[in-house]
This record gives C-alpha cells, sequence and structure tokens, in this order.
C-alpha cells in the first residue's frame, strides 16, 4: 500500500483528493493547519469525514512551520507528495499580502527542500490559472507567457512553478504543477461566487456581481478536478517537471451562470451590480490539450450539472 502525503487535506480540493486517495487503497498522510481564512468548522467537517477512514493519519500544521514538518517526513516515511496546501484567494491578496508569502512561499520551500532531504522525488503540486494574467488571448496554453501576473497570488504560484524547475534541477524531484481552473463543487470554499451567491439568494440578501457581470470563468467540477490529479499522481515518474492546464474549456459569462444558479434555486437573485476589483481577470479559459495527452484527461460534468449538485449539498449541510 503507497503511503502519500496531502497537504491542505480539509481544504476544498485536498478534502476531496485525499477521500478518493483512500477510496482508492492509499495510506494517507493529510496535513492542515485549520486556518481561519474561511470558518474552520467547515474544514473541521470535511477533516471528520476523512477520519473515519481507517488508512487516514492527520496532522495539524502549517507547511511554514519547518520543524514540525520536519518531524512529520521523519516520523510517516511517504514516497510521494500532494502539495495543494496555500493561502488562496484573489481577493484576500489585497488584504493581507504576507499571508500568501507566509504559506505559498515559504511554505512551498519547505515541502521542496524536505523531499530533496528525505529523497521523495514526486511531487504533484498546486498552481493556478490567475498565473496567465489579464492575458487578450484564449484559450491559455503552457506554453504562453506567465510573467505579468495581476494579483499577488497570482506571482506566488507562478514563483512555485520556477521553485519546482530549481528543485529538479537541483535535487532530480519529479515535479508537476496543476493549473487549476475555477474550481467548485460541493464542499466548496465559502469565499468563492457559486457559494456566496448560494448563500446570499437562499437569504434574500444581494449577490455581489463586478464588472457588472462581463466576465467569464472556466468553471470545472471538483471531481473533474480530482480525476486530474489522481492521473498525474500515476504519471509523475514520467514528465521531470511539467506544469498542465486542468480546466473545462468551456468559459461561461457570470450572466448565464448566475442564470442556471437562480433556475436551480427556483429564485431571482437580487444583484448588486460592482465595478471590476483589482487582481480580478476579465475571462479564464483552459486549453487541455496537453492534460488529455499526458494524463488523459477529459471533463465530463456540465455547469447545470455541478451547480445541482453544489447546491443540494449546500441545503444538506446547512439544512436550508
Amino acid at each position: 500500500m503507497r503511503k502519500i502525503l496531502v497537504t491542505g487535506s480539509a481544504g476544498f480540493i485536498g478534502f476531496h483528493t485525499a477521500r478518493r486517495l483512500l477510496d482508492e487503497g492509499w495510506q494517507v498522510v493529510g496535513l492542515d493547519n485549520l486556518n481561519r481564512y474561511y470558518d474552520p468548522r467547515l474544514k473541521k467537517a470535511r477533516n471528520k469525514l476523512l477520519r473515519r477512514h481507517k488508512n487516514y493519519k492527520f496532522y495539524k500544521c502549517d507547511i511554514a512551520d519547518y520543524p514540525k514538518l520536519e518531524n512529520i517526513f521523519r516520523r510517516e516515511k511517504f514516497t510521494i507528495i500532494c502539495q495543494l496546501a496555500a493561502q488562496a484567494g484573489v481577493r484576500y491578496s489585497l488584504e493581507n499580502p504576507f499571508a500568501y508569502i507566509h504559506s505559498n512561499i515559504a511554505g512551498f520551500l519547505n515541502i521542496l527542500e524536505l523531499a530533496g532531504k528525505y529523497k521523495i522525488k514526486d511531487i504533484v503540486y498546486a498552481s493556478s490559472s490567475s498565473v496567465y494574467g489579464d492575458s487578450a488571448k484564449t484559450p491559455f496554453t503552457e506554453t504562453a507567457s506567465v510573467d505579468r501576473p495581476v494579483s499577488l497570488y497570482a506571482a506566488t504560484k507562478k514563483s512555485n512553478e520556477l521553485m519546482a524547475s530549481v528543485y529538479h534541477k537541483l535535487y532530480g524531484l519529479r515535479c508537476l504543477g496543476l493549473r487549476f481552473f475555477t474550481v467548485y463543487g460541493p464542499w466548496g470554499r465559502p469565499d468563492m461566487a457559486l457559494f456566496k451567491f448560494t448563500r446570499n439568494i437562499l437569504a434574500g440578501e444581494k449577490i455581489p456581481v463586478y464588472n457588472k457581470g462581463r466576465m467569464a470563468r472556466d468553471f470545472t467540477y471538483i471531481d473533474d478536478i480530482v480525476d486530474g490529479i489522481i492521473a498525474a499522481l500515476a504519471r509523475v515518474k514520467d514528465v521531470d517537471c511539467a506544469v498542465v492546464n486542468l480546466g473545462n474549456n468551456q468559459p461561461v459569462r457570470l450572466t448565464a451562470f448566475i442564470k442556471i444558479l437562480e433556475k436551480v434555486l427556483g429564485r431571482q437573485a437580487r444583484q448588486e451590480l460592482l465595478p471590476l476589483q483589482s487582481g480580478d481577470v476579465l475571462k479564464t479559459c483552459a486549453d487541455i490539450t496537453q492534460a488529455k495527452k499526458l494524463l488523459g484527461y477529459a471533463p465530463q460534468y456540465k455547469l447545470a450539472a455541478g451547480v445541482r449538485a453544489f447546491v443540494e449539498w449546500y441545503k444538506s449541510y446547512y439544512k436550508s
């Protein structure tokens, strides 16, 4: 039985990834600091579900805490790393930039250093579609220039890709970075649009619609993302050092997204039309040619079905 470290295991993507790995027979060492960026009760509820599995072992740990992290590496002796822990959110990086340097730079450095020290060669890690900035050329391809990020969050994710490349050269680490595109689904993050819109519409409150809805996002359902992560873990040995897009390749305008949600909820949204926020981009769209070729990646979920699955989970979890 293979043992894997999944960092950020109580987070949205980390939780779903850890659960799939456990279902497939892996021994999972989960790690999360359970911080208060959003309601930690949601993180604890996810973690509680994982802890029911006999092959899951959890550590509360900040990846920026090198001594504590090294103790886990020394004790657990896992053979592969799925690095999903990070300070997320584009807009929050305007309010608390230091959190991004702490987790996304110092924390990722610790993971790479310890992987080199303990000779763990294979690392799959989370990057982001944010690295593409406000590029007008879509779909975004992995070979496009990503030298002009428009948020600190994006800058830290691009830095992660550069750091992985350095540690591949220094220590022979095989690193596969996954550029996620607007991931959504059950157990999602409260700071993301689908969660906020659902909560506000059900409460009869206005929803904040930035740039008057004249934006488009490549919404990607969580199960499709996890399919890509699992395939990446199987193929990382073959890539040396690379980055791959994981998206849906079907951007949807925010106005259309809201209409889908209104139909699923059976309620009309009260919209507060706002200007474009600093750090936001107008459109994202993933070219998934490389993901198909390398990982056999083929997203299955249509947006309406994914939104319906989220709403069903939300109503069940919050009894609304």
